[in-house]
């Protein structure tokens, strides 16, 4: 299983004081079913003790994405244009073979949190 943010997801996540290892353990919660699931590989999770609500992709489970940073208090929720834009950026990413994921790191679009094998 890998995990990665998008570069916005990292600034804004940096300003936000999240660190690396509480996205890799929320990542085990939405694992375990402790993340609301908006369908079509979205999941939407709260982070730093309820403050945050984060975006994260994933359609195949092998790796997770990390996409979009909001505060509770600034937003109540995606809209559902957002999230159909979620579902089909989801679908993107579960389509990306190793060389076109290797060239996303490279030009630093997607950061890795961590890598398991």
């Amino acid at each position: 299983m890998r995990i990665f943010k998008t570069s916005w997801f990292n600034k804004a996540a940096k300003k936000a004081r999240i660190k690396d290892s509480e996205l890799r353990i929320a990542i085990d919660q939405v694992i375990n079913g402790q993340a609301v699931d908006l369908g079509g590989g979205v999941f939407k999770k709260r982070l730093n003790e309820n403050r945050h609500r984060s975006i994260i992709l994933s359609k195949s489970g092998l790796f997770w994405v990390y996409e979009f940073l909001f505060a509770k208090k600034d937003l109540d929720n995606i809209d559902d244009h957002e999230l159909a834009k979620f579902r089909q950026l989801a679908g993107i990413y579960a389509k990306l073979s190793e060389e076109q994921l290797r060239k996303l790191l490279q030009n630093k679009s997607l950061v890795e949190i961590c890598d398991e094998n």
